[in-house]
């Protein structure tokens, strides 16, 4: 028979169990995050001409392979991936870029609606790395 003091050392709300359940947590969803962007990051061209509908965008500035992020969440124990806005005037592009929609271009004076096909990035980056999601839970939370 195991003694009461010893029983409870064997219970998961031990502070060695739930520490080394938190760090596993933050280093595989930290990884996921960083395969996640890179995929994303190198689907993105730079070039000149645009992307054909359905493709990746081609990157012409740059701004939006730099802009890519990702951050780990410690309250809600999730990663948040993808590009930040970067000013208060932001149109919206990179939503339009991932779903599709209208963007409103300005060229000199004139402003224009116009309406763009979805050229995903994201969301192809996120559905290729998430087959390897069981291999980096693998062994993940250690003593």
């Amino acid at each position: 028979m195991i003694p009461l003091a010893r029983t409870k050392q064997l219970f998961f709300d031990r502070n060695a169990v739930t520490s080394a359940l938190d760090k596993g947590t933050r280093q595989v969803l930290s990884q996921f995050g960083a395969l996640v962007r890179k995929t994303a990051r190198w689907s993105i061209r730079k070039r000149k001409k645009s992307s054909l509908p359905g493709q990746p965008p081609s990157s012409h500035t740059g701004l939006l392979k730099r802009f890519l992020f990702y951050s780990y969440d410690d309250c809600r124990k999730s990663v948040v991936i993808g590009p930040a806005k970067l000013n208060a005037k932001n149109t919206g592009a990179p939503e339009v870029l991932e779903y599709g929609g209208t963007a409103l271009l300005q060229i000199g004076k004139d402003k224009k609606k116009i309406q763009i096909a979805s050229r995903p990035y994201m969301n192809p980056a996120f559905e290729k790395i998430k087959t390897q999601l069981p291999s980096l839970w693998r062994n993940s939370i250690t003593q």
